[in-house]
């Protein structure tokens, strides 16, 4: 499903999802992701260590911590899977708002929310 046809904003954004694959642009150049990721305001996270949400723990999430959001969009892959609820509350233990939901729906919100200049991240499980 291709999202964008020119470039929403000065940040990295996902251009299309495919059903084993996202293709983000960043800057000029478009890279094809074929594992986890991690997708900031201003960077990509690649090779994330994390193939299912189910099994996340805190450690998994700690790379989006450190990016300091004031949302994170999960993306579950095909469908929409919660975490446990250990790393749900570890996020909103800190203020910051989790929402789980498919890869599609992910980087549809990503854009929207990144486009209106909100602290968003995105990690999709690939």
């Amino acid at each position: 499903m291709e999202l964008q046809r020119a470039h929403p904003g000065n940040y990295p954004h996902v251009h299309h999802v495919e059903s084993d694959a996202i293709a983000v642009v960043h800057g000029e150049a478009t890279h094809k992701l074929t594992t986890s990721f991690i997708l900031g305001v201003d960077r990509i996270i690649e090779n994330w260590p994390v193939g299912d949400a189910k099994a996340m723990g805190r450690n998994d999430i700690q790379p989006i911590l450190e990016l300091e959001p004031d949302v994170v969009l999960l993306g579950t892959g095909k469908s929409q899977i919660f975490p446990s609820a250990e790393v749900m509350a570890a996020f909103l233990k800190r203020g910051i708002g989790i929402e789980p939901m498919d890869n599609a729906a992910a980087a549809r919100t990503h854009t929207i929310l990144a486009g209106e200049d909100r602290h968003v991240v995105a990690a999709f499980i690939l």
